[in-house]
């Protein structure tokens, strides 16, 4: 079944949306943000807890973000998930500080390379319990095909996104984060083929972020994914200063969904 999934993006300790592709390493000069909120992290995590939105990732971009992440994870106790920084030295931090599970990112590829013996570390920090790890994927396009981002999404990496590489860390995992970075806060639309080509590599729960703009795109996501895969809608949602799609609407559709579930 798919469905909205909510988003609480972190930077420099507010709830921001951001274009992906300008996120720097280096300098702050580029950064293009298209929402800073009045309200905390808190606010949006009380949010979700109240119309049950399970699944709802909190993404720490760079340093200054731990407290307000731990204010979300106070608002709804085992109910986010929660990405950026995560490591084996913190990853069982983050589950006893309320995330119901945690999402590595950059940290599985050192030097721009895939670390198998990384990813089995995390793991056995979370006392090799699965359910309580996300594997966040996010690309970037390179001569037609999708490759792992990392560092802010500035580094592409050689771990190319396909069959084999999806099998291989299944395993691990209880499900996908992937953001489509080159699309991700441009409200332009989805990367249709990445949802496609994900709806038939992912054989575990996964959601695609990345070029949202409206309640249609839900519609298209679920027909093009025959339900496989989970749709995030960040900047065009009103909530975070958005035009293109009200969160009652996301609402209703999740809720439209699951009516449908059961009566199949």
């Amino acid at each position: 079944m798919a469905r909205f999934r909510p988003c609480i993006d972190l930077h420099a300790g507010s709830v921001k949306q951001i274009v992906g592709g300008t996120l720097s390493t280096t300098s702050e000069s580029s950064l293009k943000t298209n929402f800073t909120s009045e309200h905390p992290a808190g606010y949006y995590a009380s949010l979700y807890k109240k119309h049950n939105l399970t699944g709802a990732h909190v993404i720490m971009l760079g340093p200054g973000n731990e407290e307000a992440a731990k204010e979300a994870l106070e608002a709804w106790r085992g109910g986010l998930q929660v990405g950026g920084g995560i490591h084996e030295g913190n990853a069982r931090e983050w589950i006893e500080r309320g995330a119901e599970k945690v999402i590595i990112t950059s940290y599985l590829f050192p030097n721009s390379a895939f670390s198998l013996e990384r990813l089995q570390s995390v793991l056995r920090a979370l006392d090799d319990d699965k359910d309580k790890l996300v594997i966040d994927l996010s690309c970037r396009r390179k001569d037609g095909r999708w490759f792992v981002a990392t560092n802010k999404w500035q580094t592409i990496t050689d771990f190319e996104l396909n069959q084999e590489s999806i099998s291989l860390l299944e395993p691990y995992c209880s499900e996908f984060l992937i953001h489509a970075a080159d699309v991700e806060g441009l409200q332009r639309g989805i990367d249709e083929d990445l949802v496609v080509a994900l709806s038939k590599w992912c054989s575990i729960p996964v959601t695609y972020a990345g070029g949202g703009r409206s309640i249609k795109d839900l519609e298209l996501v679920k027909k093009l994914s025959g339900g496989k895969v989970d749709l995030t809608i960040g900047s065009a949602l009103d909530i975070f200063g958005g035009k293109g799609v009200t969160f009652e609407e996301c609402v209703r559709w999740n809720e439209e969904q699951e009516k449908e579930e059961g009566r199949a």
